[in-house]
C-alpha cells in the first residue's frame, strides 16, 4: 500500500514544482507589465474589438474577441491587458513541463524543461504583451500534450480533444496549419503512420476545420484580405533571411542558454532508441523548420511555438546523461548554471529597465538593436521603440480634429480623449495603430 501512495504523493510534488516555476515566470511577466507604454498591436487590437467580426485582416477573430471580454471586465489599463498574455505564459512553462513528465522525463528533467521556458527570450516577449501570438504558444503547446496521449492511449477521445484544441488554435492564428502539416509528416516517417488507416486523426482533422469553417467563410465574402495583406508583408516588409541567419536568430531569440537543452532535444529525439515513440515530435519540428525557411523571409518568432517540446526532450536527454552516480553531482549546478546566464539577457525581451539604464546596458554589452522588418531602426529594439509616442499621437489627433468645423469633421470622429481608467481612446488605436496590409 505504501508503494500505491508513493506514486500519488510524487506526482503531487512534482507538480508543485511545475507551478512553482510557472509563478515565477508569471511574477517575471508581472515585474515589466507596465514599466513602458502600450506597443502599436495592442492599440490596433483594441480598435478591432469595436468591430467584432468572424475574421479581420491580419488574423482570425479568436484573440480580439478574448480582449473584449477582458475590456468588458476590466478595462483597457495595460495591467488588464497583459496579465492575460502572463497568465498564458504561465501556462505554456507549466505544460512544457507535463510533457517532459509526460514522455518519461523525472522531476530533473521536468524541471530543466520547464526552466528553459521561463528563460525562453522570445516566450518573455511574446507573453509580454497582448496579441494573438501568446495564445498561439498555448495552443501549439497544449496541442502537443494531446497528441502525446492520443498517441500513446489510441483513445478516440484524445483525437477529439486535439481536434477542438487545434481549432481553436486556427481560429486564434492561422499558422496553426503548419502544425498539421508537420504532424501529417511526423505520422508519415514514423511508426506511427498505422494512426492513419484510423478514423480518429481525419475526425480531428475535421473537427479543426469545422471549427475554423466561419472565418474562411469570412475570407471568402470579402475578398481574401489575409492572403493579399501576406503577400504585401512578405514583398513590402519582410527582409530576406539565410539559413544561417535564420539558425543564428533561433538560438540568439530561445535565449543561447537554452540552446544545449533544445539542440540535446532535437537530436535524442532524431536518433535515441529510447526516445523512438516520440521521433514524431522532432520531425514535426523539422518539417516546420524547412517550411520558413523555404519561405525565405520568415522571423525567428515564427518558430519559438514549436520549441516545448523539444525542451521536454531536451530535459530527458539531460536528465539520462546525468544519471550516472559520477554525474549526478552536475544536475544542481547544471540548472543554476543555465539560470544564472540566461538571466542577464531577460532585459532584451521585457522592459525590465528604466528606458535610460536598457540604453546603457545594451551599449555597456555591445549589442546593437537589429530587427527582421525594414526601416525600423534606433536606440532601442522594435518592440521597446513601438511602445513609445502614442499619448503624444493622440494628442495630436485630438488637436487636429479640434480645429476642424463640425461640417467638415468625419462622421465616425472620436474625441481621442483618454482616461486613467480606459487607457487610449479607441480613435488613437484606429490611427496609430493600424498597419495597413
Amino acid at each position: 500500500m505504501s508503494g500505491r501512495a508513493e506514486i500519488p504523493a510524487r506526482r503531487r510534488s512534482d507538480l508543485l514544482v511545475l507551478g512553482a516555476i510557472a509563478l515565477g515566470k508569471l511574477l517575471l511577466q508581472l515585474t515589466a507589465i507596465t514599466r513602458y507604454g502600450y506597443f502599436r498591436d495592442e492599440l490596433y487590437y483594441l480598435a478591432s474589438t469595436e468591430h467584432l467580426d468572424w475574421g479581420y485582416v491580419e488574423h482570425p477573430p479568436l484573440s480580439i474577441a478574448v480582449l473584449a471580454m477582458v475590456r468588458a471586465a476590466l478595462g483597457d489599463s495595460l495591467v488588464a491587458l497583459r496579465i492575460v498574455p502572463a497568465l498564458a505564459g504561465a501556462a505554456t512553462v507549466f505544460l512544457t513541463g507535463l510533457i517532459a513528465r509526460r514522455l518519461g522525463g523525472g522531476r530533473y528533467a521536468q524541471v530543466l524543461a520547464a526552466l528553459g521556458a521561463t528563460l525562453s527570450l522570445v516566450f518573455l516577449g511574446t507573453d509580454g504583451y497582448f496579441s494573438m501570438n501568446c495564445f498561439d504558444l498555448l495552443f501549439w503547446t497544449l496541442a502537443v500534450l494531446v497528441l502525446i496521449e492520443a498517441l500513446d492511449s489510441g483513445s478516440p477521445r484524445h483525437w477529439l480533444v486535439l481536434g477542438v484544441v487545434l481549432g481553436l488554435g486556427l481560429l486564434n492564428k492561422i499558422s496553426t496549419l503548419w502544425f498539421g502539416g508537420g504532424l501529417l509528416v511526423g505520422l508519415l516517417f514514423t511508426p506511427h503512420r498505422r494512426r492513419l488507416a484510423t478514423p480518429w486523426p481525419w475526425v480531428a482533422g475535421a473537427i479543426a476545420a469545422a471549427l475554423f469553417l466561419p472565418h474562411v467563410l469570412w475570407q471568402a465574402r470579402n475578398g481574401w484580405p489575409t492572403l493579399e495583406f501576406m503577400r504585401n508583408a512578405t514583398s513590402q516588409k519582410m527582409a530576406a533571411v539565410s539559413l544561417g541567419k535564420f539558425l543564428l536568430d533561433q538560438i540568439l531569440s530561445m535565449n543561447p542558454v537554452t540552446a544545449p537543452l533544445w539542440l540535446a532535444g532535437l537530436l535524442f529525439g532524431l536518433f535515441a532508441r529510447a526516445a523512438r515513440p516520440w521521433r514524431i515530435l522532432s520531425l514535426l519540428y523539422l518539417a516546420v523548420f524547412a517550411l520558413l525557411v523555404a519561405g525565405g523571409r520568415s522571423r525567428a518568432s515564427y518558430l519559438a511555438v514549436a520549441y516545448p517540446m523539444l525542451l521536454a526532450l531536451g530535459g530527458i536527454a539531460w536528465e539520462r546523461g546525468l544519471s550516472r552516480p559520477a554525474r549526478a553531482w552536475l544536475k544542481a549546478p547544471v540548472a543554476a548554471a543555465m539560470v544564472l546566464l540566461g538571466l542577464p539577457l531577460i532585459p532584451f525581451a521585457i522592459p525590465v529597465l528604466p528606458v535610460d539604464t536598457f540604453i546603457r546596458y545594451q551599449k555597456a554589452l555591445g549589442l546593437q538593436p537589429r530587427t527582421e522588418e525594414r526601416h525600423r531602426m534606433g536606440a532601442l529594439p522594435q518592440q521597446y521603440a513601438d511602445m513609445f509616442g502614442w499619448d503624444e499621437m493622440a494628442a495630436l489627433v485630438a488637436r487636429a480634429y479640434g480645429r476642424l468645423t463640425p461640417r467638415s469633421r468625419p462622421a465616425a470622429g472620436c474625441s481621442g480623449r483618454t482616461t486613467e481608467r480606459r487607457g487610449p481612446s479607441t480613435c488613437s488605436g484606429a490611427a496609430s495603430g493600424f498597419r495597413a496590409p
